[in-house]
């Protein structure tokens, strides 16, 4: 049996196929071999083999997942063998190339990733061709859910207009200024944090100002990744939480860049 996950910063997805037959389906916590060690990440594939009976049985493990390019990927792929074993067939792969094989397929697009993170590609059907840096949630992801978050805050305690919404805020997540700002600075994991903000976001959409952050950090990820790659005939493909819950908003964004949306699904698996 094969063992195929799509794997994020927040979350990974789990499928355990036998030939094309899906025998089993679950979640873990986020694996970002760039920000998780490896006692880490061990530890929480021990616990999906000791939880799920028939991961056993895996004869192959095909891993695409957040930061698993170049050193990182090498330690996710010997923490796969250190745990199903040396005999079993381990292939480790950035989520872009995962993204990539579930929205384009075998034909020519650009794949994107909008979820804790942000990623994109130009696929030619069988391998990338060209790719814009993402640069992480500091530096870049622009049209991540870290990035939203990271917008939305940054608003929420600059904007005097918010301060209803802010004060509403504080008391759902039983939060001040100084803990959003211990979250983001002292949490090991700030990307995933922010990110956790989105349904929040979403549910306030019917503020203008709101709305604008959620367009604000969309256009950014056209105009930054999807623009430079000088292929407005193809279309754009999406996975992730933040494309499938803000699709209203990517697809009016598309539109205004002159580019047409493809395909956008939850998760790629």
């Amino acid at each position: 049996m094969i063992l195929l996950a799509d794997g994020g910063s927040t979350k990974v997805d789990w499928v355990l196929r036998d030939g094309d037959v899906f025998v089993e389906k679950c979640t873990t916590v986020g694996l970002n071999p760039v920000h998780v060690s490896e006692q880490e990440i061990e530890r929480v594939l021990e616990e999906l083999v000791s939880e799920h009976v028939d991961m056993h049985h895996v004869s192959a493990v095909e891993f695409y997942g957040s930061g698993c390019m170049s050193h990182p990927a090498a330690k996710m792929k010997r923490c796969l063998h250190r745990v199903f074993g040396e005999t079993v067939d381990v292939v480790v792969g950035s989520d872009i190339i995962g993204a990539a094989k579930a929205v384009c397929g075998d034909s020519e697009g650009i794949a994107c990733i909008l979820g804790t993170g942000a990623n994109s590609c130009l696929w030619n059907g069988e391998e990338i061709i060209s790719q814009t840096p993402a640069l992480g949630y500091v530096l870049g992801d622009e049209g991540s859910g870290a990035v939203l978050g990271k917008l939305f805050i940054n608003a929420l305690y600059k904007n005097p207009l918010l301060k209803e919404l802010r004060l509403e805020f504080e008391r759902e997540f039983s939060i001040d200024m100084m803990g959003v700002i211990e979250n983001v600075y002292s949490n090991p994991l700030p990307n995933r944090w922010l990110a956790s903000l989105s349904p929040f976001v979403h549910r306030h959409l019917d503020s203008s100002i709101v709305a604008d952050i959620v367009t604000e950090n969309i256009s950014a990820f056209f105009e930054k990744n999807i623009l430079p790659y000088g292929r407005p005939d193809l279309p754009v493909s999406f996975v992730g939480s933040i494309a499938f819950y803000y699709e209203n908003q990517l697809r009016r964004v598309a539109e205004k860049y002159g580019m047409k949306i493809g395909c956008i699904k939850k998760s790629p698996l």
